[in-house]
Parts: C-alpha cells; structure tokens; sequence
C-alpha cells in the first residue's frame, strides 16, 4: 500500500518529494488549512497506476421483489429474474480478462459471482476462483432485517436513513451503522486494488447500499449524499483508480457498454481531459 507522510518539508530535503495541493480538513476533521503540501515518497514507489473494478449488484431476489429487507438472513437466493440477470451479464462479459473476482460471502452474491466466473477469464488462462470479502457483506441492519420497506418507511428512523444515513445505526445488538459499512466497503475496494495492482481490473459483487457507499467515496460525496446514486440488481458500476483520483466511468449499467469502458479505464491518466476527452 501507498503511504504518503503529508508534512511541511524544507525545500532543500535530498527525498524524493512530490509536490502536491492539500485540503488538511479532508484528513485531519479539526484542521482549518489548506495550500501546497510537499509529500514524500518512500523509495521504489510507483506512481500512475490504476486498478479498475466492475461493481456488480447481485441478480433479483424474492426479497427485492417483494420490498423486504432481507440484510444479512440466510436462504436469501435469486429468483427466477435474479438467475437470468445474472447469466444475462456473464454472457455480455464473456471472454473479458480479468484479475479477479470478488464476492460478499452471501448466497445472492455467490450465486451472481458463480454465473461471472463461468464465462469471464484470467489474464494466465486459468480458472477463476471465487475469492470471498466480508467487506463487501451486506449492512447488519439489526432488528431491521426481514421486515418490509412499507412498515419500515412508518419507523422515526427512516427519515434519517433517507436524509442523513451517516448518522444512522441500526436497532438491536446486531446493527451496523451505515458509516462503519462504507467504511469496512471501502476498505476493502482499497486493499484489494493494492493487492491485484498496476493495470488490473476485477469484479467485485456485492449489494446495493454497499456499492452505493463505495460510489459516493469514489465521487467525493458525502455519505449523507448517497441515497441519489441508483445501483439496481443484476447492474454494473465500474471505477478506476489512479493515484491521484477515482474515476467514475459508469453507474448502474446493464453491461453492455462494460468493455468500452475497460477499455477507456487502461487509457486514462492521473488527469482528468479538460472539455471530457474522447470517450473512446
């Protein structure tokens, strides 16, 4: 993992030194400064690459169709419309080389992970493993879960999960706050990009507040900001990561335009294009 020591050095320091503009506030909470920061670098250090991820929602679920909140209770799997989703994307990303594939420990997301796994195919040409990341688990949300949306929308709580959901945490001993979810989801995101590295693009599959939260950090939004981003089952999202910024290249897609963005994702730079570039 990159580590940057972001400091005021002298000038005439012999380490290698990037310069760079830092908002303290976006690291430090209580900091009140901003301006040109000299960042060192540690010694065999790679600056530029990028990792590019496709975030896939799991297929349809009898929970999703019915409007109950299935969170993390066993025997959630997909309905007839969450199986053809699923084998709908494999087919549309047949042949795709990719580094890995990621996958919340859940039934639904294993089930949409095992359709990608059979048709996408690794840069050494071997089978492709199934790798699990409780990061990517769905949001504990305590005695929440397995109630439907409609009783749920009558609860105080609500209101906050819809206008202000970084304050929420869930009732009973097992909720999660959705802060702590973006975080472990994150996190996650993060290492693995640091782990497959330069150049790599992978899946991974989770569920839809979970990559909601993953896109809203990509985007620079607010957690409380996340509820406008649509993430439906069986959709694609993919983000690159360089070095000095994430780019989001699509959300919520059906997976037909997934290569042409790959595609774009290994041209881009740390820069973003003035006037917003060729596209292709």
């Amino acid at each position: 993992m990159l580590k940057l020591a972001v400091c005021r050095i002298p000038s005439h320091t012999s380490d290698h030194v990037a310069i760079v503009s830092v908002n303290a506030s976006i690291f430090l909470p209580h900091a009140n400064t901003s301006g040109i920061y000299k960042v060192k670098i540690g010694l065999g250090t790679t600056l530029g690459v990028m990792a590019t991820v496709l975030l896939v929602r799991h297929g349809r679920t009898s929970a999703n169709e019915k409007g109950i909140l299935a969170g993390t209770a066993p025997g959630t799997v997909l309905d007839s419309r969450g199986i053809e989703q699923a084998q709908r994307l494999a087919e549309l990303l047949t042949g795709l080389e990719v580094s890995a594939i990621i996958s919340s420990p859940l039934e639904r997301t294993m089930q949409t992970a095992e359709a990608l796994a059979k048709t996408l195919v690794s840069k050494s040409g071997d089978r492709l493993d199934i790798s699990i990341e409780s990061g990517l688990s769905e949001c504990e949300y305590g005695d929440w879960t397995g109630r439907s949306l409609s009783e749920l929308a009558k609860e105080d709580l609500w209101r906050a999960v819809q206008d202000h959901p970084a304050s929420v945490v869930f009732p009973g001993a097992k909720g999660e706050s959705m802060a702590n979810m973006a975080h472990r989801a994150v996190g996650s995101i993060r290492r693995w990009n640091d782990l497959l590295g330069p150049d790599s693009v992978y899946v991974a599959v989770s569920h839809g507040d979970v990559i909601k939260a993953i896109l809203a950090d990509a985007l620079g939004m607010h957690l409380d900001l996340f509820q406008r981003i649509g993430v439906d089952p069986g959709s694609v999202s993919v983000i690159s990561y360089s070095t000095s910024r994430p780019f989001v290249l699509s959300t919520n897609s059906n997976g037909s335009d997934i290569r042409r963005h790959v595609s774009v994702a290994h041209k881009s730079k740390d820069d973003a294009p003035v006037g917003g570039g060729s596209g292709d």
